[in-house]
């Protein structure tokens, strides 16, 4: 009987040390799915702010140049006030809105709008469908109003003479929004993108009509590959069109695409 009691013991004491053991085994193994699926869900946060603003820029640089081309507003004041408005594409109102450029919804705004606190709590903002409707809504929105008028007449490329034109207009409170304008136009030289598009002077009108830009947003589960098939554009256009480097995508990315109409 004694020994029938030991026996009893010792497979007692070893299970609870598998028991344990297993606990231990699974707490490490959940531990490390908890930190894969972080690490997928947080990827685009492992981004610089510097690559982020590079990748901004090259997904709407085209169509930034494509309104300078329509209205005369540099695209360098364009992209420079779409960073600087929409947090790099990250900001509240990005994010939420489409609404790339803070503008207000204002008396003659007939579209969805959203409420947030700017200047006075609760105030009211332009939703968009997508970023470029938002773009496209900024040129009208400073070609159209009389108090910006001033500004066409200066030349495409005299960025400092728009960002302190936009300052003393009232675009924004911020006593330094010229400042921080020129400070992004220069440290990402987006002057280059108010030189003329030799390529562009080459299309014809007919040829011009026939393509629009669209943007893609990244989803799970979307590849170069499901991309290129969902637009019927070859692979290699979609990387050179987005200068994607090593073929790498992440989700939320916003990839800018020329079709055919």
């Amino acid at each position: 009987s004694e020994l029938m009691i030991v026996l009893i013991i010792s497979l007692t004491i070893n299970s609870c040390g598998l028991l344990k053991n297993n606990k231990q085994y699974k707490s490490k193994k959940n531990q490390k799915s908890i930190k894969q699926s972080m690490v997928i869900e947080n990827e685009d946060q492992k981004i610089t702010s510097f690559d982020r603003a590079e990748l901004y820029i090259k997904t709407y640089s085209s169509v930034a140049k494509s309104e300078m081309n329509k209205y005369g507003i540099p695209a360098s004041i364009t992209l420079a006030q779409g960073l600087l408005e929409s947090g790099i594409g990250i900001g509240y109102l990005a994010k939420n809105a489409n609404n790339h450029f803070g503008i207000k919804c204002h008396k003659n705004w007939k579209g969805d709008r959203i409420y947030y606190d700017d200047d006075e709590k609760g105030e009211c903002f332009r939703v968009y469908i997508n970023p470029l409707e938002s773009y496209y809504d900024h040129s009208i929105f400073l070609k159209n109003r009389t108090r910006y008028a001033f500004l066409f007449e200066l030349k495409s490329n005299d960025y400092k003479g728009w960002a302190k034109g936009l300052k003393k207009a009232g675009y924004a409170t911020d006593p330094k929004y010229s400042i921080k304008l020129i400070n992004l136009i220069e440290r990402y030289n987006l002057s280059r993108f108010d030189k003329p598009s030799v390529r562009r002077s080459n299309l014809t009108k007919d040829e011009k009509k026939n393509f629009r830009l669209i943007i893609h947003q990244v989803e799970k589960g979307d590849t170069l590959f499901s991309i290129s098939r969902k637009y019927n554009i070859d692979i290699k256009d979609l990387i050179d069109q987005n200068n994607i480097r090593n073929e790498t995508i992440y989700i939320g990315q916003n990839i800018s695409i020329r079709v055919k109409e």
